[in-house]
């Protein structure tokens, strides 16, 4: 069975269109990105001659026949091969049609959901147009959750959904992560 996982890439901003082009030539036409920075002390970028820098952080959702292939293409050419990249599996995504979106130009066929085996703690990753995150995470409270982290991104692929979809969306998303216990 063809799993599900999601890339998330960390890149400069200034070589973002060249990830989600690269992307998109696999079949993958629905990414989000957002801004982000490096963590590293000053110390060592001074070590280093390095200036801190902007990232992007890119999210897509993959199979793993896509994701093989985006990697030869990384490798091949963006000339990108660092051992021990890969992606985060997913166990489920929430309705057909999301999932039928996300994976619309990439072989996928739906098997029987996976579980991820002895996970006291998992990932929920809601992605809602913005200005909804409230409204997300007060659904989220009343199921027990305690908290989440917002980031607001850029969605790619609007025009396909609002064909898809049959609505109006919005460029601006906000992706909502939440730590929950694999119990709840």
């Amino acid at each position: 069975m063809n799993e599900l996982s999601m890339l998330v890439t960390i890149t400069d901003r200034n070589t973002t269109k060249r990830f989600i082009s690269l992307y998109e030539s696999f079949g993958v036409n629905v990414t989000f990105s957002t801004v982000g920075s490096g963590t590293a002390v000053g110390e060592l970028l001074e070590t280093f001659g390095l200036e801190r820098t902007e990232k992007a952080v890119i999210f897509a959702i993959v199979t793993d026949v896509t994701w093989k292939e985006i990697k030869r293409g990384l490798e091949r050419r963006l000339n990108i091969d660092v051992p021990g990249t890969g992606t985060v599996p997913l166990s489920s995504i929430g309705g057909k049609n999301v999932l039928n979106y996300l994976t619309e130009s990439q072989n996928f066929e739906i098997g029987e959901e996976s579980t991820l085996k002895d996970t006291k703690y998992e990932l929920l990753v809601l992605v809602g147009n913005q200005g909804y995150s409230n409204q997300i995470m007060d659904a989220a409270r009343e199921q027990g959750a305690g908290g989440g982290t917002v980031i607001h991104a850029k969605g790619t692929g609007a025009s396909r959904a609002a064909k898809f979809l049959g609505t109006s969306l919005v460029n601006e998303k906000e992706m909502v992560f939440i730590v929950v216990r694999s119990d709840q």
